[in-house]
């Protein structure tokens, strides 16, 4: 515990380390004196003076913080409170340039240009009006519509004060007209919005300063907007950031002093209601919205939170990392992987904080951010989960509780008297093939065990063609066989098996359990009974296995994908003597199935249902991963489908019939208990819906970033879903190789397999929230049913295909911005495409001849035969007795 102990310090320090390693310190010139002008927007668009008293308050505290700061601030309104400024202003000694704003509402220009001539006429301190803010670039002015209202408003001041208009550089460039009508030239200019760099921003602010001067020789020009977002997405290779921010801001400034450029700075403080501005809009401000400086104008720029920030991300990762302590006996590679992926939680956890703290929201974008943290938190259980299971496997012990073939057990006794205790093995059946049904009663027959019955119950199977072959069958293999052909029963497969147990011997102690499709090997009875010498043993599990996955390739990844459940997860869950008891190839303790309440026939999954009520009664559960038996897998995708969509249905079932008994005291379920069968629900059912859930929100969030451009999705919400599917492929990837004995080509099957049942598991979930009941759906098998004319996977088609579309859509509509979090945002749509392509891959691979093995091996001949490696097959020359001369026969090899 000591070596977990020092690894966790050791991962820790290290991730302390790595923080002030990357802590970000950049230079830029100190700048000590005092600006000369802001821009100053005391209220929103649209603000209404009701209490003139507090509105006076407000400015009156802005002002007194930006007399620290600046001589002047320009407004841009006369109107709407902006009236109430020059006078406060005046009291601490800073200067006005009054804007009147103009658009196409003339009873609004009116009352601007009227109040801002007033404001001039009655304040001394004013030193300028600005008619319009990017009236022409925004199209709402004719510039010689704006140039009469320019002379009118300099007849009215009569030179009082000089009067000019604000318009962005190259408005003033390609129209001299307007140059040569003003007093001076307010130029904006805003690198950002034309995809400079942070680097390049001050340099071409410099340069068009001097085209302008150039352009218009004598005329006093005034960079009246200059200016750098501290938060927000890039436009091609312009960065907002604080630090940006800062040096671009301190660079300009500095050496704007030094040439005595007038110049004012957009803008004074945060302005949160301007979200509509591209994503920068509330971030132009030198103070934020709680009035506090950004950043310093002298020294290092550095972020001032950042070791707040720092101890967040260590905190939350050693309390993450605190659950190791409680592993059985972890090792050092372990204990370093779960340390190093609990303090990667934390810095994500530091970076969501400071996202929080240092952006504004609506109520719409606070919503989204907030649904979209609430789906993160289940997503991060899962990949921990999931990272947990690898280091378990990869670097832990052993498995202890793993039965092994051929490994010493106790002898099979129960008792001193019964050497072999009797075993009652229960076959229930529902429209069974009966030839295969056959084959599973002919190798119960020879099972080498002495003391053993067979009870078959053949139940609502009607047709004598189903069940009278197997009363024969039953009849010819002997007394152990009890066959009953139960009519009209209640409680799907419960209701059966619950006849069966009427019919048992009163002298069996153990009940076993398969399916009418299995086969199983005869030493399975030999080997496990055992077992339960250990009287706490109430129940032992042996794996599910097929012998028919050579039939095609969809099935060949359909066995795969099944392998993954009992060779990883089952393994994992017996540990903690938490194992999923599935309806085949187990053996339950009779007392433990009566204590337990035997057969329930309130969900579909019945025996998931029972197993989870012995373990809740205490008793001890055992699982091997050997193959003790093999049964038939579903016979086309739909079956594969509706089988998956029963677990899921029932296992929700069971979710809400049970979980009252995980809380404290209500079973004798262990907290190790509790948790496996806690994140095995959320890590099977959670992970699958929450993957459709998040990929349709996507969706519907699509229009709103390509076209509204606004709410983009930021990096905190779209890198923990590629970062979780990277965890599920190298957990997928990993966890096969170390314990599935497959190929990689049917390891990769597999994969597509089982992300191809998201939708299906997710509708079963859904079903679950708005149903009580659905009825038992029997998994076709045996080669009688037929494949569905219908393709079966339209929805998934129709989100994958949507998906697809919507990341073409953000990638061609960003592609004037290029938007990195776009980007983002359109591959996480790709990866969430993936399980619903899977499903329609299989379902077209189904249909296909490429599905057939055959096809392989003709094409590996063929190809062969093209590239020289076997000699080309040349029909012979048949005989003229021969009755077809144009036969052909080709190699079987």
């Amino acid at each position: 515990m000591r070596a977990v102990v020092a690894v966790l310090l050791c991962v820790a320090a290290v991730h302390a380390g790595l923080w002030g390693i990357l802590r970000e310190k950049q230079e830029a010139p100190d700048f000590k004196g005092i600006l000369t002008s802001v821009s100053y927007a005391p209220f929103e668009r649209g603000h209404v003076v009701a209490d003139s008293i507090a509105d006076s308050e407000k400015i009156r505290a802005d002002l007194k913080k930006l007399s620290t700061l600046t001589r002047a601030v320009r407004l841009y309104s006369s109107t709407e409170g902006s009236e109430l400024v020059p006078p406060i202003a005046n009291e601490f000694g800073i200067k006005v340039t009054v804007g009147a704003w103009i658009d196409k509402d003339r009873d609004r220009n009116e009352r601007e240009i009227a109040s801002a001539i007033d404001l001039a006429k009655r304040n001394s301190n004013v030193i300028g009006i600005v008619v319009g803010n990017e009236t022409i670039y925004r199209g709402e002015q004719k510039v010689d519509d704006l140039i009469e209202l320019i002379k009118r408003v300099k007849t009215a001041v009569d030179g009082r004060v000089p009067v000019t208009t604000g318009e962005i550089w190259n408005i003033w460039r390609d129209n001299p007209e307007l140059g040569y009508s003003v007093d001076f030239i307010a130029a904006h200019i805003l690198p950002y919005w034309e995809f400079f760099t942070d680097k390049q921003a001050v340099d071409q602010a410099f340069t068009i300063y001097g085209l302008l001067g150039k352009q218009f020789q004598g005329k006093r020009i005034v960079i009246a907007e200059f200016g750098w977002p501290s938060a927000g997405y890039n436009l091609r290779g312009a960065n907002p950031g604080t630090f940006e921010q800062a040096v671009v801001l301190r660079n300009f400034v500095t050496r704007a002093e030094a040439i005595q450029m007038e110049y004012n700075i957009v803008e004074a403080i945060d302005q949160p209601w301007k979200y509509f501005e591209g994503g920068v809009g509330p971030y132009w401000g030198i103070l934020n919205a709680a009035r506090e400086s950004k950043f310093a104008w002298s020294g290092p720029v550095v972020d001032e939170a950042y070791w707040k920030l720092a101890t967040i991300a260590l905190l939350v990762g050693l309390l993450m990392s605190l659950p190791i302590l409680r592993l059985p006996e972890p090792t050092v590679m372990q204990s370093l992987l779960l340390a190093t992926a609990a303090n990667g939680v934390g810095a994500w956890t530091a970076t969501v904080f400071a996202y929080w703290t240092g952006h504004y929201f609506v109520f719409g974008s606070a919503f989204a951010l907030t649904l979209g943290l609430i789906l993160l938190v289940p997503l991060v259980l899962i990949a921990m989960a999931r990272i947990e299971e690898i280091a378990a496997v990869a670097f832990g012990r052993k498995p202890l509780r793993l039965i092994i073939k051929g490994a010493t057990v106790a002898p099979a006794t129960m008792g001193e008297t019964v050497t072999f205790p009797k075993v009652s093995i229960h076959i229930p059946a529902y429209f069974e093939p009966p030839e295969m049904l056959k084959q599973t009663l002919d190798a119960v027959s020879r099972l080498d065990y002495p003391n053993f019955e067979c009870v078959v119950i053949i139940n609502n199977t009607p047709d004598p063609a189903f069940w009278q072959p197997i009363q024969d069958h039953c009849r010819a293999l002997g007394e152990r066989f009890v066959f009953i052909n139960a009519e009209k029963v209640q409680g799907f497969k419960a209701g059966a098996l619950r006849i069966a147990m009427d019919r048992t011997a009163v002298d069996a102690e153990i009940i076993g359990i398969i399916d009418a499709d299995y086969v199983v090997q005869p030493d399975w009875l030999k080997d496990l009974v055992p077992v339960f010498a250990d009287a706490r043993v109430g129940l032992v599990q042996a794996p599910q296995d097929h012998r028919d996955g050579d039939r095609s390739l969809m099935h060949y990844i359909m066995n795969g994908e099944y392998a993954g459940f009992f060779d990883i997860g089952m393994v994992q869950r017996n540990e903690a003597n938490a194992i999923i008891v599935h309806g085949t190839m187990c053996l339950i303790r009779r007392a433990a199935m009566d204590m337990a309440g035997g057969w329930a026939g309130d969900t579909i999954c019945e025996d998931t249902d029972l197993g989870l009520a012995i373990i809740e009664h205490g008793w001890l559960t055992h699982y091997t991963n050997h193959r003790y038996g093999h049964g038939l897998l579903p016979d086309t995708y739909e079956a594969f489908k509706k089988q998956r969509h029963r677990w899921a249905y029932g296992g929700f079932q069971i979710v809400k019939k049970h979980w009252r008994r995980f809380l404290p005291s209500a079973s004798r379920l262990s907290p190790d208990q509790r948790r496996e069968f806690a994140l095995g629900w959320l890590n099977w059912l959670g992970a699958e819906s929450l993957g459709v859930l998040v990929a349709i929100l996507n969706l519907i969030w699509v229009p709103i970033v390509a076209f509204a451009d606004i709410a983009i999705p930021d990096k905190i919400l779209t890198l923990p879903i590629i970062a979780s599917f990277v965890v599920s492929l190298v957990h997928f990837v990993a966890m096969y190789r170390l314990r599935v004995p497959v190929k990689w080509g049917q390891m990769l099957g597999a994969m597509i397999a089982a992300m191809s049942v998201q939708w299906t598991v997710s509708r079963a979930v859904a079903n679950g929230l708005i149903t009580e009941h659905l009825p038992f759906a029997r998994t076709s098998k045996g080669g009688l049913s037929r494949m569905s004319i219908e393709f079966q996977a339209f929805w998934e088609a129709v989100i994958g295909v949507l998906l697809l579309v919507g990341a073409a859509v953000l990638v061609v509509t960003n592609n004037f911005k290029q938007v990195r979090e776009i980007y983002v945002f359109a591959g996480v749509l790709v990866l969430e495409s993936l399980p619903f392509l899977s499903a329609v891959a299989i379902a077209i691979l189904e249909n296909s001849r490429i599905n057939e093995f055959s096809f392989w091996r003709n094409s590996a001949i063929r190809t062969a035969e093209l590239i020289g490696l076997r000699p080309v097959a040349v029909p012979e020359v048949a005989r003229s007795s021969q009755p077809v001369a144009s036969e052909v026969h080709r190699e079987a090899g």
